[in-house]
């Protein structure tokens, strides 16, 4: 952490730049003896991409950022404060601090946290940053969080962590055990301290895998940020062994859409189908993730259109978390009929149980993206391909 970079000059000079090209930037001759042009660049960077994600730093004056992948790796000030709602009480421990959004949040519901981080810069860059923020109920330790909790003897009311996908496991799906911290392996070394853990993991992992691996899981929350999912969140309980409790939420700054369920009467029954009616309803990023295919017909009173299409239909305009269309038009997706009836230049196409891809769908119908109308191309509960003429409903 190069403290010159604080200076009232430099900091000065990153405001002032920050529509400048940072390559050109980085080329330039040196603008100051004690700080590389490379770190102005840094400041720069990190400042942009803070400015939608985290505009309490991004507003607060001399703020230290890290390298990108810190920003881009860090919650969004959004979920932080969503998650700080879920827990409370005296003492909080987050096991892998990084750049501190999550603790900035926790520091309202908690009287003190320790925040863990191994990377030395990083914990020094954040014990900074909270002190230009005002946050003076923290604690921070360089070092391996899970053993700093086994030498601790304190109590917490809460375990915060958000173990991070180990370098050499590739590809998409991935375990919890493919982490670090390893949760699954270290339960019992969390349970000893806390009687509360609150896990975050990447929304890659697989929700009944993860329950295999796991146990005392009392709550999952699934948040998506304007119909993008960000973050699972896993609450254990010490000693839960009740059913798990699915709780989605899609955050957006005009309304926040919720949907909870339970796991085992997701599975117990059967949402009723039915060919298109008046409306049809698409559940929000959230509730696909979660699985709660059944639960979303059955308690907003609506049928679905086939088992794998995750579409909904009814007669009458509800509230729903997702999005809402006025069927105009249902068109069969065989044969001639489609090209003759459906001659538009411009529409939203989607797809759902459908064989083809949009970008196929598009190029056959000579179809530009955009317009007032929207084409979903999916399969009814008779296995027919159709096309649903939509107008969308605000």
């Amino acid at each position: 952490m190069n403290k010159a970079i604080l200076n009232k000059e430099v900091q000065e000079f990153i405001n002032v730049n920050l529509r400048t090209e940072i390559n050109k930037l980085v080329l330039k001759s040196k603008v100051f003896d004690e700080v590389e042009n490379k770190e102005i660049a840094i400041q720069i960077s990190g400042k942009l991409k803070s400015k939608l994600k985290l505009p309490s730093w991004f507003e607060a004056k001399n703020i230290y950022y890290p390298q990108k992948i810190s920003i881009e790796q860090t919650s969004s000030e959004l979920t932080a404060d969503y998650k700080s709602s879920l827990v409370s009480g005296n003492k909080l421990i987050d096991l892998t601090g990084g750049f501190g959004v999550d603790d900035y949040y926790f520091s309202k519901q908690f009287g003190s946290i320790v925040h863990c981080e191994i990377n030395e810069e990083l914990s020094q860059i954040t014990e900074h940053n909270f002190e230009q923020l005002g946050v003076k109920n923290s604690k921070f330790f360089i070092g391996d969080g899970l053993e700093y909790l086994s030498q601790s003897k304190d109590q917490f009311d809460c375990i915060y962590v958000d173990p991070s996908r180990r370098s050499e496991v590739k590809g998409k799906v991935f375990l919890m055990s493919d982490c670090l911290p390893d949760i699954p392996n270290n339960l019992d070394l969390l349970f000893s301290k806390s009687e509360i853990i609150l896990m975050k993991t990447s929304p890659l992992i697989d929700i009944s895998q993860g329950l295999k691996e796991l146990s005392q899981v009392k709550e999952i929350h699934v948040v998506a940020v304007k119909n993008e999912v960000k973050e699972l969140l896993w609450i254990f309980e010490k000693n839960y062994k009740g059913e798990v409790g699915v709780k989605t939420v899609n955050l957006d700054q005009k309304v926040n859409q919720f949907f909870d369920f339970e796991l085992l009467v997701e599975g117990e029954k059967d949402c009723n189908y039915s060919l298109p009616q008046k409306f049809l309803y698409e559940p929000n990023s959230a509730i696909m993730k979660s699985g709660g295919f059944n639960q979303v017909g059955i308690q907003n009173g609506l049928m679905k259109l086939q088992k794998h299409s995750h579409m909904y239909t009814g007669d009458t305009l509800k509230n729903f978390p997702g999005r809402r269309f006025e069927i105009k038009e249902v068109i069969s997706a065989s044969g001639k009929e489609l090209k003759t009836r459906l001659k538009r230049s411009k529409a939203n196409v989607t797809t759902r149980n459908y064989p083809q891809k949009v970008e196929e769908i598009r190029k056959a119908l000579k179809i530009n993206d955009g317009g007032e109308d929207y084409l979903f191309f999916t399969t009814n509960m008779k296995e027919e391909r159709v096309c649903l003429v939509c107008q969308k409903i605000n």
